[in-house]
């Protein structure tokens, strides 16, 4: 890695490990145990990667209804994750909006479930 001021650039080689894949929720319940307002996901990746789990602070832009069906990007390699007595499996991604609140990433068209993003 090479160092710009207090960011750290990846190396390709580093990029590569980054697994991320196409998902579409499955199920969406609330989170009242999660510090911040949080949605728990359900989301298939496709029959190699499989259903994964998240814990999603996406409450501001999106209602349940809105997130059922609806496919993402997610990085589905990070080691599983404790958070309030839920296991988040992997990082939905998405865009911090200018009051911190979250706008998730998604494929332009419809895709395929665990195609690969790279």
């Amino acid at each position: 890695m090479i160092s710009l001021g207090e960011k750290m650039t990846l190396s390709w080689e580093d990029f590569e490990k980054v697994e991320m894949r196409t998902g579409t929720i499955i199920e969406v319940n609330d989170f009242p145990e999660a510090r911040k307002p949080a949605y728990r996901l359900r989301i298939d990746f496709g029959p190699e990667t499989g259903i994964k789990k998240s814990s999603a602070q996406v409450t501001v832009h999106y209602r349940k209804e809105d997130l059922l069906h609806r496919q993402v990007v997610a990085v589905v390699n990070f080691p599983p994750k404790q958070i309030a007595g839920f296991v988040s499996e992997c990082l939905v991604l998405g865009v911090y909006d200018e009051n911190k609140d979250v706008i998730l990433l998604e494929p332009g068209k419809p895709t395929g479930n665990g195609l690969k993003i790279g």
